[in-house]
């Protein structure tokens, strides 16, 4: 299952973010906040995350007020963004064959303000979250072959369907905004296991919540939605404490293929996350951070990838795999902006990464680690440009390998895992990516991309591969 996004959904509390009638997009020093009408409206931006999507470089239309009826529609609590995201990559060399994609999609959310529409205290900071979107496309990192991680963030899960849900889900605020909760239909990664810099780069491994929790039957990303419910608490701009609590799909496509499906069969199990965030400010400069920490556990029980309950390999011997009683993720993730080059909290140099863990006994990837860098382009002239490096390796558990190898030596096919079937025996793989994001005009973006992949897919089956690509993002 691909899970990637066009600046991903973010951890947030809408509702409980910034001032709806001045929103300061990412990266302005240079230009004034526009007005209300030329806005996505500043609930979009969280205090611990980047847009739901588009509007890289903060929250304007790039067709400003549509006429007139962007401000219309906010007058009357009804706030609508539309965001096209095309990516397009191929491998100059490596692979298993050299070929170039492009996977896009459209999106579209509607959100409603029910205080400025029905009136009245009790609907003071209650909303309704809405986003639907139109993939299409296919996944280069297959073709090449890669079932681990793919180049393009935007491919996958989503079906060959016009509207895909992605979300559906109330949300209301409490005490200053201090208590947030929200319920219905929701992708984990909305709220857990993200942060504002992942979706600044291409690749889906770090785009959306973080591989490998997103592969996980439990902790489903983006575009896949979950019935399930989460409290936020948020004594202060500096620190929050959240707890989630979601139906577990036992299906490919969470919701159906359509993710309108939310009746599905087999939804008896329950997945929990909670996450404990810090947000700091240093010196005169207000330097941000984002530091995190959290976990999910799933109740449901899984097939060990190797054991057939004897220690044997049940691939071998013919028995049924054992059965796992739950499922665990970790992970802890950081950024920390060193020099400040503007307003925003993306605005300056930034040092950022993650670890996440996964149990190996039933998922093939068990460790991903991050480093990146990130800044603008002030240094030379281009304030609202950005650019960053980054390097992952992921790693695959024991268990995956030893089924691997019993395949291998018994020449039989390999099997699937939660990573798809692989093209050999997996160890790990090392991604390295670098882009640099140009500001052509508000809500516009074009964004060069090259990424080089050792051991492909966690295998020496095919020659590393080297991927350039272009990435345009518009949030109309």
């Amino acid at each position: 299952m691909g899970s990637g996004t066009a600046q991903a959904q973010s951890s947030k509390s809408k509702a409980s973010s910034e001032d709806l009638t001045n929103p300061a997009p990412m990266g302005s020093e240079t230009q004034p906040v526009p007005p209300l009408s030329t806005t996505i409206p500043g609930f979009l931006q969280s205090p611990y995350g980047p847009p739901s999507f588009g509007a890289p470089y903060g929250t304007t239309h790039m067709l400003g007020t549509w006429g007139g009826v962007q401000p219309w529609l906010q007058k009357h609590g009804i706030y609508v963004a539309v965001d096209v995201y095309e990516s397009l990559m191929g491998n100059v060399t490596g692979g298993r064959h050299q070929t170039e994609t492009n996977a896009g999609q459209v999106g579209v959310t509607v959100d409603l303000d029910w205080h400025q529409i029905l009136g009245g205290d009790w609907s003071k900071d209650l909303w309704l979250h809405t986003l639907m979107v139109n993939g299409h496309g296919r996944n280069l990192s297959g073709d090449i072959g890669d079932n681990v991680t793919q180049a393009q963030q935007i491919y996958g899960a989503r079906g060959n369907v016009v509207a895909h849900l992605v979300w559906a889900y109330a949300e209301k605020a409490w005490f200053n905004r201090k208590v947030d909760l929200a319920a219905g239909w929701i992708p984990t990664g909305t709220f857990f296991n993200n942060s504002p810099w992942l979706c600044s780069f291409a690749n889906v491994s770090m785009c959306g919540n973080v591989t490998p929790t997103k592969y996980l039957n439990g902790g489903r990303d983006w575009p896949s939605g979950n019935m399930g419910t989460v409290l936020r608490l948020m004594p202060n701009p500096h620190l929050y404490l959240m707890g989630g609590l979601f139906a577990v799909s036992p299906h490919s496509y969470n919701g159906g293929i359509s993710g309108w499906s939310w009746a599905q069969s087999g939804l008896g199990k329950l997945s929990t996350e909670v996450e404990l965030g810090w947000i700091p400010e240093f010196g005169k400069d207000k330097l941000i951070g984002h530091y995190k920490v959290g976990a999910m556990y799933d109740n449901s029980r899984y097939h060990d990838l190797y054991d057939d309950g004897s220690g044997q390999a049940w691939v071998l011997s013919g028995r049924n795999p054992r059965y796992q009683s739950g499922q665990t993720s970790v992970w802890v993730l950081m950024d920390q902006m060193l020099i400040r080059h503007g307003d925003g909290p993306m605005n300056g140099l930034m040092l950022a990464g993650y670890y996440s863990y996964a149990s190996g006994q039933t998922s093939a990837m068990n460790h991903h680690l991050v480093g990146s860098l990130l800044d603008t382009g002030k240094l030379w002239g281009r304030p609202l440009d950005t650019w960053g490096i980054a390097y992952q390796w992921m790693n695959f558990s024991r268990a995956a390998i030893l089924q691997q190898e019993a395949s291998l030596d018994n020449g039989l096919p390999f099997q699937s895992t939660n990573f798809g079937v692989p093209h050999g025996v997996q160890s790990h793989e090392n991604v390295y990516e670098f882009f640099y994001s140009f500001h052509i005009m508000n809500g516009l973006t074009l964004q060069p991309d090259f990424q080089y992949f050792n051991r492909l897919g966690g295998t020496t089956r095919y020659k590393d591969a080297a991927v350039l690509g272009m990435v345009f993002n518009a949030a109309l």
